[in-house]
């Protein structure tokens, strides 16, 4: 549809170590709880603090150097787009819900590793289906710069091409990452990769 607009922009801090995993496939995703706060005044004039956690998935590199470099308590940015996805309960048979921050860019923005910031579906991850598939996978299309990113078409998780931010800011992603899978998710659903002790209700 022309004209829509899909986008997230979080600054916060995680609840939690990151929760990673690799799909049957190979592919490496990693799952944060990224609280966000906000301040504000009562009826009363006491200021109060209200916090909103949010799921947040990251593939392929990406999931990588969460695992390497994200800790609980750490301060991070994240760009990315909602998703939600649907499944039957085993147990009830109910069809459940949930919504996910797809992240496409993540920075790092305390000095617990010296402040790392990467773009894309983990350096080079072209665009991809998302779980029903229907984009191009691997590093095909344009783009190109980076950690070895072309870019492809299809916006799948991790989609994008990936790059290095020049300028000021916090420094940049390690130089020599280690190859991985390129392109998003697994096309397809896959009923083992969530289990339902990982969904927030």
């Amino acid at each position: 549809m022309a004209g829509s607009v899909n986008k997230v922009i979080l600054i916060g801090n995680l609840g939690a170590d990151p929760e990673v995993r690799t799909t049957p496939s190979g592919q490496q995703v990693a799952t944060l709880s990224l609280a966000t706060s906000r301040n504000y005044k009562d009826r009363e004039g006491n200021r109060r603090e209200e916090t909103e956690w949010h799921r947040v998935v990251v593939w392929n590199q990406l999931a990588e150097l969460a695992q390497r470099y994200l800790a609980k308590g750490r301060k991070v940015y994240i760009e990315g787009r909602l998703q939600t996805r649907s499944w039957d309960d085993a147990q009830t048979g109910q069809k459940k819900y949930t919504t996910e921050i797809i992240a496409d860019q993540m920075t790092f923005l305390d000095s617990g590793q010296g402040g790392q910031g990467a773009q894309g579906g983990g350096y080079g991850g072209g665009g991809g289906g998302g779980y029903g598939g229907g984009g191009q996978s691997g590093g095909g299309g344009q783009g190109g710069g980076g950690y070895g990113g072309g870019g492809g078409q299809g916006g799948g998780y991790g989609g994008g091409h990936a790059q290095q931010r020049g300028g000021g800011g916090p420094s940049q992603a390690p130089s020599t990452p280690s190859p991985g899978p390129q392109g998003g998710p697994p096309a397809g659903n896959d009923p083992g990769f969530y289990d339902d002790d990982d969904i927030p209700f």
